[in-house]
Parts: C-alpha cells; structure tokens; sequence
C-alpha cells in the first residue's frame, strides 16, 4: 500500500529527530508502556513486536519480562538509538501500512502512539493484526482530543502568536481519520477486525521544566515543531514570549511544570 501524503510528511518531520526526541518528549510518551505491557499481556517467552519504538522504552520493558523482542521504526535514527538501548531486542528499519513479517507472527503487538504518525489507522491496525497471532493481543495509544491542557500548552502559544498551521503540512484525509475518544477509538479496532475491542483514558501530570518542553518544538520536534521551525525568527521569538507567560499556569515548585495530559489506550484480539 502506498505512502500517503501525511504519511511521507511525517518521515520529513522526523528525520534527524532522534537524539531532540529522546531529550524531551520522550519522556512524556514513556507514562503509558506498563499499561500497554498488561493490555498486550507480555510475558516471559512472549513473541513481541512493538511498532514505531522511538528510543526503545517499550521494547526495553517488554525484555525486561522475558519477552523475544522485535522492535521497527520508520525513522534510522530512532532505529539506531533502539538497538544501542536494547542490544536484546531485534530492532529494524521498517514502518506501517505495510511490515515486513510473516502472517501470525507474534503473540502480541504492541504501539506506543505509532497510530498519530499513520496516513491510514485503519490500515495500519490491519497490519498489526496480519502479523499477529489469532487469539493474540494488540494494545495501541493515541493522544485524546480535546487535549488535556498540559497537551495544549504548545498549540496555545502558536495560536496566541497567529500562527496558523503551513499548508506543507497535510492533515489526515476525512476519510481515513476518526473520533479521538474512548467510543471512536474502540470502534476502528472493531473496523480493522480486531476482537472484543476496549478502550480506556489514561490521565497525569508529565513534569518538566520550562526549558526542556521548550528544546522539542525549538528543534522542530513533531507537528508543533515543524510549525515552529517554518516561521521567520521574530514569530519565533513571539511564539516563545507567549509559551514563557502561559507557562506561569503550571508552575510547580523550584521551576517544575506540571503539565496535565490525557491519552487513550485501546486494545483487542487478532
């Protein structure tokens, strides 16, 4: 199947991005992977391939219960870091709709908000469960919308600049995208085929400081990122004023932010 237009925006996006992810958002996207472990029902001898890895948190947590890891990222530096963490896990270059493995091939898969990188989710979750097992697990997380506010701390402040998203970046076809809540993410398990498809939020508070959630979007880091990076240096300058003020919302002690964020978890059988 081939790439769609988000879909090669997306690789555009990410590509050299590995070592500013792994400094900042990273760490963010970390909070879901022992939810995503139990959901999948990884266990010890467990065939696992966990799609869309990033630095390997969720691979390197599925090796820590015995699993026989294989961990894919469409990203090389993503993939370099991966195997250098997780020197246990088999990790390769490759990306949804289409993967290289066999039909049944593992025991659970497992996608740690992989599914807000696809052009086609539907298609993608067909994939996951093409190489899964019948009767295997497949757990994946995507961000909830609306956002929690700590989510939306970054959009507000490139709307408060009048920023408006650059049209090189494409949004998802209507037709491929979805609800964003508990009811329309369960229901896309059900269209891909996936059994008994549930759905639930996941809710907390992600601590950082006001620099460091700075340094993703600063470096292009994701869609705000890419918007932050494609304006001339003084809406760049503005957007950070306006970061800095809405910052003060979530000021915790000694400088800490804390930042609410909200995420859906959905899992089903092959």
């Amino acid at each position: 199947m081939a790439q769609t237009a988000f879909d090669e925006s997306e690789r555009r996006a990410w590509a050299g991005q590995a070592d500013a992810y792994a400094a900042g958002f990273a760490k963010l996207c970390a909070y879901p992977v022992p939810d995503l472990l139990r959901a999948a029902e990884v266990r010890e001898g467990a065939r696992v391939l966990d799609v869309g890895t990033g630095t390997g948190t969720a691979a390197a947590a599925a090796c820590e219960r015995g699993a026989k890891v294989t961990a894919v990222d469409a990203e090389p530096g993503m993939v370099a870091r991966a195997a250098q963490a997780v020197p246990e896990a088999d990790v390769r270059l490759a990306s949804l709709p289409r993967l290289p493995f066999a039909d049944d091939e593992f025991d659970a898969v497992i996608g740690n908000f992989v599914l807000n990188h696809v052009g086609q989710p539907r298609e993608a979750l067909k994939e996951l469960r093409r190489v899964t097992r019948p009767g295997g697990r497949i757990a994946v997380t995507i961000w909830a919308v609306p956002p929690a506010p700590g989510q939306a701390l970054l959009g507000r402040a490139v709307q408060a600049a009048g920023v408006a998203r650059p049209a090189h970046l494409p949004t998802l076809a209507n037709e491929d995208d979805f609800p964003r809540t508990e009811q329309g993410f369960a229901a896309l398990l059900g269209e891909a085929g996936l059994l008994n498809g549930v759905c639930d939020t996941l809710v907390w508070d992600h601590r950082t400081t006001r620099e460091e959630w700075w340094s993703g979007p600063a470096a292009g880091v994701a869609t705000v990122g890419q918007i932050v990076t494609s304006q001339a240096p003084a809406v760049i300058a503005e957007i950070k004023e306006h970061f800095d003020l809405l910052c003060a919302e979530f000021a915790g002690p000694d400088g800490v932010l804390v930042l609410p964020h909200t995420a859906l978890i959905a899992h089903g059988q092959a």
